[in-house]
């Protein structure tokens, strides 16, 4: 009876030392060259049965019938992965959110950030939150087409005094081109373009590349 556990240093032994099998992996070819083994130093007076034969050739049916499915799930499973990966491209244009407007401002140096404002922009302005929703700190929006814009925080306080260390939240309002008022806030960015890099998929948001993984929302 063929099986898995066949001692690869007794087919060795069998066939003059010509056998190698590096990775120590018994596929069908090995079972087959065990099975012809076999039967070339079988005894002549007590020959191999033909139910034993039959059952033997029958495991070889089996294994490479085991081994194509293998192969056919791991092609199946390439291909979804690649789909998976190109039907992003259809997002772009789209806006993703990345789920916080969060900045972490550190004492003495300039907090930068990008914000998206999607129509046009008359007048407005950039507000930092603290943890309590409450404005301690406002940047003035010039009047701009719409799109993303980076601003620079040095930490300065509405009183004029330097902000604390910590997380503070960024929105802000304006007038559009129509005299509307609006509201956005940092996170949010429509989608320009979308990179896979050794397997991960990355979105470009704004001037960075964030993985796919990172997005909390698109629409």
């Amino acid at each position: 009876m063929i099986n898995a556990t066949t001692d690869t240093s007794a087919l060795a032994a069998s066939t003059g030392g010509a056998y190698e099998n590096p990775n120590g992996i018994l596929g069908k070819d090995d079972f087959m060259q065990l099975l012809l083994t076999e039967l070339q130093h079988q005894d002549p007076t007590e020959p191999t049965d033909t139910a034993t034969i039959l059952t033997q050739t029958s495991q070889l049916a089996s294994l490479e019938s085991a081994e194509n499915t293998n192969k056919a799930l791991e092609t199946l499973a390439a291909t979804l992965a690649n789909g998976d990966q190109f039907s992003t491209i259809a997002a772009i244009g789209k806006t993703a959110d990345l789920g916080s407007n969060a900045i972490s401002h550190t004492d003495g140096e300039v907090s930068s950030f990008e914000v998206y404002f999607p129509q046009d922009i008359s007048t407005g302005t950039v507000e930092i939150l603290d943890g309590d929703g409450k404005i301690i700190g406002t940047l003035p929006v010039a009047e701009n087409s719409s799109g993303i814009y980076q601003f620079d925080w040095d930490g300065a306080l509405s009183n004029g005094q330097p902000a604390d260390e910590g997380i503070y939240y960024i929105t802000a309002s304006y007038t559009d081109a129509q005299g509307k008022e609006q509201t956005t806030r940092m996170g949010a960015y429509p989608i320009e373009s979308v990179r896979f890099d050794e397997g991960q998929t990355l979105v470009k948001v704004g001037s960075s590349y964030v993985p796919m993984e990172n997005i909390k929302e698109i629409y």
